[in-house]
């Protein structure tokens, strides 16, 4: 569907469907509080940004915004699998897919939802057990997001993984600390998966970092000394969290993101992935609910 054909679901002031970079169709969602853009893209949160504050999210100014190929920051929506397939993009087909604009609205307090469904495809027979996912964005005073995966077989279960993966504006990755994961078992997959236990009160980053923690519900805080600001991300329907920073080697790597950049950003992610994956009965749905809010720093 092109962005002429998406007008019907434009709210005055609130919500306006338009051509974003690479013309690619773009949702600008607007409220009293905040501003968002949305792409159909991958269903791909770009932009969250309060009022009188730093943007919330970082995107690369390397991002490519072209068909097939991922958005690189925001928040890209990981599925079926997360991380290296053979034979396959990483991640999932869920990211590059042009996901369909099924509604927006304003809600009672002022926010502005908007829903999206990822459309069927040969992606999606392929995977074998036939499913649907369904997300909603909410954009108000904090950025909600709710992905639905609904299994459609009447006879097998569903297995796959998911996950919601937040890349944060930082001022400076040096001034940050990441608190909420202590005593959480996690795999580092800078050490060839080696399996550890977090014994430190907070996470600074200093280093190449790429963990995914098992088995844990907390809310994560992001405390940002260059920036004077706290972000807490809480979830509900998700068991894993991923720490990413690409640092030096990485970053130089990725053509889809700047030599410097890693210093300005980092990933907290939620999501069901490894040991956490999903396993969803036949006619059964699982439901993952982050919020992301910001706050000074006290």
């Amino acid at each position: 569907m092109k962005t002429a054909e998406l007008k019907k679901f434009e709210i005055p002031g609130r919500v306006s469907l338009v051509d974003g970079n690479g013309d690619l169709p773009m949702v600008w969602a607007s409220t009293d509080w905040s501003v968002a853009e949305i792409y159909l893209h991958g269903a791909h949160v770009a932009s969250f940004q309060k009022k009188n504050e730093p943007s919330l999210l970082f995107l690369s100014e390397e991002s490519r915004f072209e068909v097939g190929e991922p958005i690189r920051g925001g928040i890209p929506v990981i599925l079926p699998w997360f991380g290296p397939k053979e034979g396959e993009k990483a991640h999932g087909f869920a990211r590059v897919k042009n996901w369909e604009l099924t509604d927006t609205k304003v809600t009672t307090d002022g926010s502005v939802r908007v829903a999206l469904r990822l459309p069927d495809g040969p992606e999606m027979a392929k995977w074998g057990t036939p499913f649907a996912a369904e997300y909603a964005v909410t954009v108000g005073k904090t950025l909600k997001l709710e992905l639905t995966i609904t299994n459609l077989s009447k006879e097998r279960e569903l297995v796959l993984e998911d996950c919601l993966h937040t890349y944060f504006t930082v001022g400076e990755i040096g001034a940050v600390t990441i608190a909420g994961l202590k005593g959480a078992e996690y795999l580092d997959k800078v050490e060839g998966l080696a399996k550890k236990t977090e014994t430190n009160d907070v996470i600074r980053v200093g280093s190449e970092v790429d963990r995914v923690y098992m088995d844990t519900t907390n809310e994560v805080e992001i405390r940002d000394g260059k920036l004077g600001r706290v972000i807490r991300v809480t979830k509900e329907g998700s068991k894993s969290t991923v720490v990413w920073n690409p640092w030096i080697a990485k970053a130089d790597a990725m053509a889809d993101f700047g030599d410097e950049e890693y210093l300005k950003m980092v990933c907290v992610e939620s999501g069901n992935v490894g040991k956490n994956k999903l396993v969803i009965g036949a006619g059964k749905s699982e439901t993952m609910r982050v919020e992301l809010f910001s706050e000074v720093l006290k």
